[in-house]
């Protein structure tokens, strides 16, 4: 990229940027860390987030600037700080070369690096732990591409535990597009009109050349392909490497084997495509064990949509489908906020079947718990379930902050009178 572009994109990001929850972290971390590592899915906006925060920036997007940062890497971070590295993965050694430079200058806010996957040669030679902090950002929250106006903050049921009426303006047809439109900025803020999706492009991308970028291993775009479909048919489950081959033969009449499912499963991973929701195992009075398996999640509900080639129409004549995919979206949006107060999503499952969709843990212990559902008519059912958790923690342990219904059916925000809290998805917030 030649200086005048590079100096054309600055420019955007300075007067055409749209703030990201993540901007808050990465602007603290940079007061007190050497560097940050902002990293997440391709086409998230991490590149234009990281020239919002930098005063100069070079681009790992031609062999030219590859190979000037494996021959010279001191000399190409010698810039203005703090100074945005993009790619940086392509790139291995400028990773050593800066956590050296910030041992050597001892300053924060000196670099910005992003990647979209792990490098695919060597790993860096040095973790960067205690030089780098790290920022994971995903595809646009509702809140932050104006499909929610937030007027029920994350942080304000954990502080308050409860809401006031809101109404609502969500219904499922609209839940549905939200799915298949997918939080990518460039379909968001753009004015794409028609023709093939971002969703669509990116899975094409992933399987042609994605899976084998992740770390040089060539790999087969059928397969590929044939994964994220089956990945997409089980989305918001904690499936096994099993359940995804069996899926394979019978949709696809394709034969694998567990180890191959494996590998290409964590390939996903290394390019933050496919996120794995940790299991939570909380202390409870019952001697019933916690499951420990992770659910799946790919990174945008759109992918799933896209993968399994759902439409809004298509979705709403297939509840099941509908409301996995929407768990998704309230899994990536509960994740954009919960980031945001230093949290985690996690799920619960017990060894008989109980199941909470979601608990919101913050790093200072506390939690809450969610479910989520499409419409009203499974509402006293969920907070049933809320409510049975709430009770079976053992004595000593720490209640819940909020219990809490993500729902798709709109109506009205509202706190029972058992003290679960009804939130259709447009009004939740950061």
């Amino acid at each position: 990229m030649s200086e005048r572009e590079l100096s054309l994109m600055e420019s955007r990001a300075l007067h055409e940027y749209r703030p990201r929850i993540a901007d808050a972290r990465i602007e603290g971390a940079l007061k007190s860390f050497g560097g940050v590592l902002i990293t997440g899915p391709k086409w998230c906006g991490k590149s234009w987030t990281g020239f919002r925060h930098a005063k100069s920036a070079v681009l790992m997007d031609t062999e030219e600037s590859i190979a000037r940062a494996k021959l010279a890497p001191y000399a190409l971070l010698d810039r203005e700080r703090p100074l945005l590295v993009d790619e940086w993965q392509f790139a291995p050694e400028t990773w050593d070369a800066a956590r050296r430079m910030i041992d050597a200058e001892g300053a924060p806010g000196m670099f910005i690096f992003t990647g979209s996957s792990s490098p695919p040669d060597k790993r860096p030679l040095h973790s960067g732990t205690g030089r780098f902090a790290r920022v994971r950002m995903r595809t646009l929250s509702l809140f932050e591409s104006g499909d929610s106006d937030g007027s029920v903050s994350l942080s304000a049921l954990f502080r308050d535990g409860r809401t006031e009426p809101v109404l609502s303006e969500m219904c499922f047809e609209r839940a549905t597009e939200l799915i298949c439109r997918g939080g990518w900025p460039g379909e968001v803020w753009s004015e794409r009109a028609g023709g093939t999706s971002i969703a669509e492009e990116y899975l094409a991308s992933i399987a042609e050349s994605e899976l084998s970028g992740a770390d040089g291993t060539r790999r087969s775009p059928a397969i590929g392909r044939a994964i994220l479909r089956s990945l997409a048919r089980n989305s918001a489950s904690p499936v096994k490497a099993t359940t995804l081959r069996e899926d394979m033969a019978r949709n696809g009449n394709l034969e694998v084997c567990d180890h191959t499912v494996r590998k290409y499963a964590d390939a996903l991973k290394d390019i933050y495509v496919l996120c794995e929701q940790e299991a939570w195992s909380p202390s409870l009075r019952s001697k019933t064990r916690a499951r420990t398996s992770p659910k799946l999640h790919l990174t945008d509900p759109s992918l799933a949509a896209a993968a399994i080639g759902a439409s809004p129409r298509a979705l709403m004549g297939d509840p099941r489908t509908a409301g996995l995919l929407f768990e998704s979206l309230c899994y990536r949006d509960l994740c954009v906020y919960a980031e945001g107060m230093g949290g985690r999503v996690h799920h619960f499952r017990d060894e008989n079947g109980f199941e909470i969709d979601d608990i919101v843990v913050l790093g200072d212990g506390r939690w809450g718990a969610i479910e989520v559902k499409l419409g009203s008519f499974e509402f006293d059912k969920a907070a049933k379930n809320l409510l049975r958790l709430r009770d079976g923690m053992s004595d000593g342990a720490a209640g819940p902050s909020f219990l809490a219904i993500l729902s798709a059916s709109g109506g009205v925000a509202h706190t029972r009178d058992d003290g679960v809290t009804v939130v259709p998805i447009d009004r939740l917030g950061p």
